[in-house]
């Protein structure tokens, strides 16, 4: 269930309040006061047997006298009452209800699950939304619904609002309100029994009056729903997140480097970054933000110019910036002498732009005119101290003139103090200038906005393609894992298995005792490491379990008594099942890396990288990220590292091969794509340096239990020869990221008249941004299938049918488009029974696209494959072609 009849909560035509009161002070009181005093015009239905009304209300002694089925219900009476308030609700009509009522299993009580599941259980008949239980109720304040025992009502805006907790939306209200922030929506989602943040953000996404969406998140349930929607949302607005819960303090140890490393809330984070949602830490900096996000441009860039009053200020914006990884700008020759021309002698002659304390406002206008016409700079922070001679409303106005003119280019200002500076930062709010009160906080919410463009820009970049690994090699790695009881894979196992999947590995082989060991030296005449082989001892080096450089028979032979007795002196008990044998690799400069796979509880499994070795947790410099990985979000990984850098060469130290890492990281995201009982995977270390990479030592864990990805993969089963009606044979498979520019070319190439037919308009090139959206699909909710003449030439497209399913997946909607040469082989017939039946796979119910009605091919096509005709709401001249698929 995602955004079926969420409307009925978030723009109600009428609302019961189940539990209505007049004792002063209750919930039930409270909540039909807000509703009343928020200036809601529908019908209000107070609900109380023992009251004939309840503040000038005619009250209504149970749901069955209600006069009419309300649209909302708020329900705030004792928690074994609910579940049949919901029943009887459902069975008059109503669509959804708002549950304050706590005692659903907060605790982790059976009594409350058992009420929750009932609760379930008499919604789900009707289709009956429920926002809550435990919740703190709902505002929309365009339709004056203040649903909620909230001490301060919700101002109408475009900022929507959700949040887990009803007491930090208290709070954020009492703050906002002075600030002049405005809601489109406030909805505290509480226990999320049904409606979560997958579906808000999914209704959200569409709603005209949100223009940017914000969370207060604790926990994320439906993670794979939540991902979908929050990457599809982050594409048309910003969406921004404050996550509580940093610190797991009864995290379990982990039993691999990885699992260590790849902690719950740092797998929020890769979970936030991969969706396009910017995280931020605190309210203040979340309203901050959305402020910035909807008042202006984005920055093209970290080069921030600052231009100040007070040289002490500029210092501690500086630091700030540098500190959080942001530039300085560097000023033009032409900027530095415009300023000279306008600025006393005594300026500081670089940026920060120190305009001197006695500066006016034509100072000001000018110094700021001078500075963000530089195109070396990306946004301006201008700041005032407040003195004797500044008069703070004077500048603030000149600084807006320059930012009305300029409005290309982000300006962010910081009138500091307070007494003397509050008409001023009013001056700026109602031009939508945003304005902070300290440095630091301007400075980051500059970093906030570069953060966030970089994120959505990366949303939209086309990936490089990437080597598949040969389906010979899928099948051998497959019947590896399945042939490996639950636990940890043998070594010699493991490193078959990464290279099946392209990661370079020394060679390795297990031996059952010291005198196999040796023997395994003598034949490979090279430098060994001897390892203790035991399922008990997990950290090998921590209790003498190896030995590295050895050199002949005989010194194997000797250390592997002598590991054989520190092993038993320290794990007596363990079983010891051998020695592992391993090619020793000599690569001095190399940097030692960590490459693995863990599972999430909420995000499935995850890919960390980061800097390897014996001290990894210690250093803890790593990244994390979700599969399916490409190319340019496995260098992404690489480089938010310390150790990312080092790659990059220093000193008389040569770059690594940095391709060669990021590969191997895209080989272990399809390695748990095609195998999903790995529960964790280390490589420690992966040795990088300007020779490439190789795997020195490995461990994988397998557990056949489920750990599904949240992110769909590539569907590169349904990639096939396909068969034309008149014999002809053509190549189809899903579309790809990589196609962009095959899609673009396809778009340029065809006839005027087929891109109006299918896009209703003249289009003379598709732009980066639609040809992105349209090959970068989210695989769970849409499908395009695009077809070649043959699978070496996906060069050059023939045709591309694609259908867009709602988030519910009752419909989908369709659309193709064919080269014209290629008509007569039958080709969009083939096109459309495809997709047709892929979307019947899916359960989806209908299947519809509007067509013009000159397009007389398209539509006896439609025809032939079974679909009605009736009015489009687009237009007149538009035809809506419908198919059912199944039974709604």
């Amino acid at each position: 269930m995602t955004v079926r009849n969420l409307a009925y909560a978030l723009k109600p035509k009428s609302v019961a309040v189940i539990g209505a009161s007049p004792r002063p002070g209750s919930v039930g009181a409270v909540v039909l006061e807000n509703i009343v005093a928020g200036g809601f015009q529908g019908p209000i239905y107070p609900v109380n047997p023992n009251h004939a009304s309840i503040g000038g209300l005619t009250a209504y002694p149970d749901i069955g006298a209600l006069p009419t089925a309300p649209d909302l219900a708020v329900i705030a009476t004792p928690p074994d009452t609910v579940a049949p308030l919901v029943a009887a609700l459902g069975a008059r009509g109503c669509k959804a209800a708002a549950v304050l009522t706590a005692g659903f299993g907060e605790g982790g009580t059976a009594q409350g699950e058992a009420r929750r599941q009932a609760l379930l259980d008499a919604a789900r008949p009707h289709l009956f939304r429920l926002i809550g239980p435990n919740c703190f109720g709902l505002m929309v304040p365009g339709c004056g619904l203040n649903a909620s025992f909230a001490r301060l009502p919700a101002e109408k805006g475009h900022l929507a609002f959700i949040s887990q907790s009803g007491a930090l939306v208290a709070a954020m209200l009492d703050w906002a309100k002075p600030r002049a922030i405005g809601f489109s929506h406030v909805v505290t989602v509480g226990d999320m029994a049904d409606v979560d943040f997958g579906d808000l953000l999914d209704y959200l996404c569409k709603d005209p009056d949100t223009h940017a969406i914000l969370l207060y998140v604790e926990a994320v349930t439906h993670a794979r729903k939540f991902m979908s929607a929050a990457r599809a949302a982050a594409r048309i607005k910003p969406v921004l997140v404050v996550k509580g819960g940093r610190q797991s303090a009864g995290a379990k140890v982990a039993a691999s480097h990885t699992g260590a490393l790849a902690g719950s809330d740092p797998v929020y984070n890769a979970a936030f970054a991969r969706a396009g949602v910017l995280r931020v830490d605190d309210v203040a900096d979340l309203f901050a933000a959305a402020a910035l996000l909807t008042s202006g441009p984005l920055p093209q860039g970290d080069r921030l110019a600052i231009v100040t009053n007070g040289g002490g200020f500029g210092v501690l914006a500086t630091d700030t910036l540098i500190g959080s990884g942001g530039r300085l700008a560097a000023l033009s020759p032409e900027t530095l002498a415009r300023l000279d021309g306008c600025l006393p002698p005594t300026w500081s002659h670089a940026n920060p732009v120190d305009i001197i304390g006695d500066a006016n406002g034509v100072r000001d206008h000018d110094a700021m005119a001078a500075v963000i016409a530089d195109p070396n700079v990306d946004a301006v922070l201008a700041m005032l101290c407040p003195t004797a001679i500044a008069d703070p409303l004077e500048a603030a106005t000149a600084v807006a003139d320059v930012a009305a003119q300029h409005p290309e280019r982000p300006i962010l200002t910081a009138w500091l103090g307070d007494a003397s500076v509050g008409t001023s930062r009013a001056h700026f709010m109602a031009r939508h200038i945003p304005t902070f009160e300290t440095p630091t906080e301007a400075v980051m919410g500059f970093l906030n906005l570069v953060r966030y463009a970089k994120r959505r820009d990366l949303l939209l970049e086309t990936p490089p393609s990437s080597a598949e690994i040969a389906p010979e090699n899928v099948a051998a790695a497959r019947a590896l894992v399945e042939k490996t009881a639950p636990g940890w894979m043998a070594a010699p196992d493991v490193k078959r298995l990464l290279a099946l999947y392209d990661i370079p590995c020394n060679r390795t082989v297990l031996a059952a005792d010291g005198a196999a060991a040796a023997e395994v030296a003598q034949a490979w005449n090279v430098p060994v490491a001897l390892k203790i082989f035991s399922p008990d001892v997990l950290h090998k080096s921590d209790v003498g379990g190896v030995a590295l450089n050895l050199e002949g028979p005989a010194a194997v032979r000797a250390e592997a008594d002598a590991m054989l007795a520190r092993v038993r002196r320290h794990i007596p008990d363990a079983r010891i099942e051998g020695f592992i044998v391993e090619e020793m690799v000599r690569r001095p400069g190399a940097q030692e890396l960590i490459l693995g796979i863990a599972r999430d509880v909420t995000f499935g499994p995850v890919i960390a990288f980061g800097h390897g070795g014996t001290a990894v947790e210690v250093i803890n410099d790593k990244s994390l990220g979700l599969p399916p990985l490409n190319l340019k979000l496995a260098r992404a990984m690489i480089a938010e590292t310390r150790v990312g850098r080092l790659l990059e060469g220093y000193r008389n130290q040569p770059p690594a091969k940095i391709d060669a890492v990021a590969s191997a990281l895209l080989s272990l995201s399809q390695l748990v794509i095609d195998n999903p009982s790995i529960a964790e995977l280390d490589i420690n270390p992966l040795l990088a340096d300007e020779n490439g990479i190789v795997a020195v030592d490995a461990r994988i864990k397998i557990d056949p239990a489920s750990a599904p990805l949240v992110i769909s993969p590539y569907p590169r089963e349904l990639s096939k020869t396909l068969t034309l009606p008149k014999g002809d044979s053509v190549f189809m498979r899903p579309i790809r990221p990589q196609d962009e520019p095959a899609l673009r070319a396809f778009i340029k190439s065809l006839d005027p008249q087929d891109i109006r037919f299918r896009f209703f308009a003249p289009m003379n090139e598709m732009s980066h941004g639609m040809a992105a959206r349209l090959t970068q699909i989210d695989y769970d909710r849409e499908m395009a299938l695009v077809v070649f003449k043959d699978e070496k030439s996906e060069d050059a497209l023939w045709g591309v049918a694609r259908f867009f399913a709602d988030p519910d997946n009752r419909q989908a909607e369709f659309a193709i488009v064919v080269q014209s040469h290629q008509r007569s082989l039958g080709l969009g017939m083939a096109l459309m029974n495809e997709v047709i039946a892929l979307a019947r796979r899916r359960g989806i119910g209908a299947f519809w696209g509007d067509v013009m009605s000159e397009n007389r091919r398209m539509l006896d096509l439609c025809e032939r494959l079974g679909m009605k005709r009736s009015a489009s709401p687009v237009g007149p001249d538009i035809v809506r072609m419908t198919l059912a698929l199944k039974p709604d």
